[in-house]
Formats: structure tokens, sequence, C-alpha cells
């Protein structure tokens, strides 16, 4: 009987990647309720001029909102064993997440032709930095879709576990979640 209930409570713990990456995203999102919170003190101040979101970024937006779609059905195929939708799935998110990447970079090259940099405008800096450090995160979330895209196509591997796919699925969901927060959030203030 003590077998039975052992096995039971080892099965329910929490994969350790997983509960390293929960912590993580805790300390993440207290940095950027940080960020935005001085973003909001600070232009209070006399001479505040705010940045207008490049229309570019509506289009950012949409894609990675689909890429977050793309990975939970990928992580739903590999559960199901069906490779051929998940290879499919995983190159999809792969590509709207560099898509992502590639959308956000004209976006600050508009926002930096128009003139708005860090010496130029101080909210500015705040919404570079804010971003930026955003985009940090992104490149982690595009660097592990890389990794779980090679491994899809990766002839040697023979291992089904979806634990790696679901831990970079959790992962890209919060980049997304915080990147419609932070485009939500330079929308009200603009």
């Amino acid at each position: 009987m003590e077998k039975v209930m052992s096995e039971r409570t080892t099965n329910k713990k929490m994969h350790p990647h997983k509960f390293t990456l929960w912590v993580a995203i805790g300390s993440i999102t207290m940095m950027f309720a940080g960020f935005t919170s001085a973003y909001i003190v600070k232009s209070n101040q006399a001479g505040w001029q705010p940045v207008q979101m490049p229309k570019i970024f509506f289009v950012s937006t949409v894609l990675i909102l689909l890429s977050s779609g793309t990975i939970y059905l990928a992580h739903r195929a590999l559960k199901n064993r069906e490779t051929g939708k998940y290879k499919n799935l995983v190159s999809l998110t792969a590509l709207l997440g560099l898509g992502f990447v590639a959308t956000q970079f004209i976006g600050f090259n508009e926002l930096w032709q128009q003139n708005i940099t860090f010496k130029e405008s101080v909210a500015g800096a705040f919404f570079y930095i804010i971003t930026g450090v955003h985009a940090l995160h992104v490149i982690g979330g595009v660097i592990a879709l890389l990794v779980i895209f090679v491994r899809a196509y990766s002839t040697k591997t023979k291992y089904y576990s979806t634990t790696p796919v679901e831990i970079a699925g959790i992962y890209w969901h919060f980049v997304d979640v915080l990147w419609i927060y932070l485009f939500m959030f330079f929308l009200l203030a603009s």
C-alpha cells in the first residue's frame, strides 16, 4: 500500500525545470511591473512626450499570438505522437517567432528614424529599455523554439518526452502575454 501511495505522490511532483521556469516567470513579472510603474511615475513630469507605437507592432502582436497557438497545437500533437503534424507546427511556430523578431526590428528602426532615441526622448529611453529587456526574453524563447525545431527533425532522436516542448511552450506563452501587456500599456500611455 505504501509503495502505491509513494508512486502516486512521485508522479504528481513538478518537473524541476518547470518549477525553475515558474520561479523565473514570477521574477520577470515583478521586474516588468517595476519598469512600467517607473514609466508611469516618470510620465507625470513636465515635458514628457509619450512614444507612439509603430503600426508594424500590430502585425508583430498578431504573429506572436499565432505562434502561441501553434506551439500549443504542436505540444498536443507530440502528446498524441502525431510526429508529422508536430514537425509542421514546430516549424510554423519557429517561423512566426522569427517573424515577430523581424517586425519588432522594423518597428524599432522606424522609431529611430523618427529621432526617438535615448538622448532625444526620456519616454523613448524608457520605451527602449522596457521593450529591449522583453526582446532579450524573446531571443531566449526563439532559441528554445529553434532547439525543439532541430530536435523534431533530428534523425537520431527517438525520444518522445513532451516535457521540453511543454516548458518551451509555457515560456513562449509567457513572452506572448508579456508582450500583449506591454503593447496595451504603451498604447494606453500614448
